[in-house]
């Protein structure tokens, strides 16, 4: 391990961002944000009600003073105007705090002050896994159920600058599937072989994609060998592991998490600027990771 790290050096090369936060009476999220400053990965607006932020603050022996605090009891009227901030340059990444998902993507998708760009959303999540010398990235674990041909496109295509954006500049995508040869009785076997043929064509761009693959052949350079694979594009190095549907994606993401040592962040992709939307469960470092990766893809899309 220490890939993420690198990651968290990087982000210090960048300038300073700014992440606005929804609904920031959450404790888990303020002592996030507050990590986020010391460790100079980001500052923070905290749009919200005020009282109960400083409430809870004050639980946590954290000194607000060092976040400029937007008052804002309703819930709905406070993602708002925090993903605002966002839209109009006064902050570089949204994230959720005690806000339902629901409402939270409502207000990424809103058409006056929202983030949208017209293409599908989609998740993405970076693993620093012990026994695996890069980086990792997930999708889409969270958020598209069962993604069609052309969604897995878009997925492909949101988590691209993604990657690029932590220095991997050509990634090696992954379609996964039960086996690594075509069989008409799978689907995801058949989509993944088209995905190959599409990159191949040069309609989907700036990566290499290899599938179908099993997730043995995917990560590990061993199997490929045993296995007689070695005419592969992908010889367990891949970058990218996309999923045939969210079951696949999250039991492998919750796999990962619960068993292995690993670091990992999460980020929404398909917007104008990095949303970080991890879920309840998700612990403090990868709430904390979250905002890290966001600031480096926002420092890529910034110019």
């Amino acid at each position: 391990m220490g890939n993420f790290d690198k990651l968290l050096a990087k982000v210090k090369e960048c300038d300073r961002k700014k992440v606005a936060v929804a609904v920031a009476e959450d404790s888990e999220v303020l002592q996030a944000v507050r990590a986020a400053k010391e460790q100079d990965i980001a500052d923070a607006i905290l749009v919200g009600d005020e009282a109960k932020i400083k409430e809870i603050a004050a639980s946590l022996d954290i000194d607000v003073t060092q976040f400029e605090i937007i008052n804002e009891p309703d819930m709905i009227e406070a993602s708002l105007k925090a993903v605002k901030l966002v839209h109009d340059g006064e902050a570089d990444m949204y994230m959720k705090g005690g806000i339902d998902t629901k409402n939270f993507l409502k207000s990424v998708l809103n058409k006056e002050v929202g983030l949208r760009t017209g293409n599908a959303l989609s998740h993405v999540c970076l693993f620093d896994i012990k026994g695996i010398d890069h980086l990792l990235f997930l999708a889409d674990v969270a958020f598209m159920t069962y993604p069609t041909l052309e969604e897995k496109v878009q997925i492909i295509e949101n988590t691209i600058p993604v990657v690029k954006a932590c220095g991997i500049e050509c990634p090696k995508v992954a379609p996964l599937a039960a086996v690594e040869v075509v069989n008409p009785k799978m689907p995801a076997t058949v989509e993944a072989a088209e995905l190959t043929k599409m990159c191949e064509e040069g309609k989907i761009k700036d990566c290499i994609v290899d599938g179908p693959l099993s997730l043995d052949l995917a990560i590990d350079p061993e199997a490929a060998k045993h296995k007689g694979a070695l005419d592969r594009k992908i010889q367990g190095d891949a970058d990218i592991l996309l999923f045939p549907d969210i079951h696949a994606g999250n039991l492998v993401y919750k796999a990962l998490v619960h068993t292995a040592e690993v670091k990992n962040g999460c980020i929404l992709t398909g917007t104008k600027a990095p949303v970080i939307l991890t879920s309840r469960s998700d612990t403090f470092e990868t709430k904390v990771n979250s905002i890290a990766l966001a600031a480096v893809v926002a420092e890529t899309m910034n110019k």
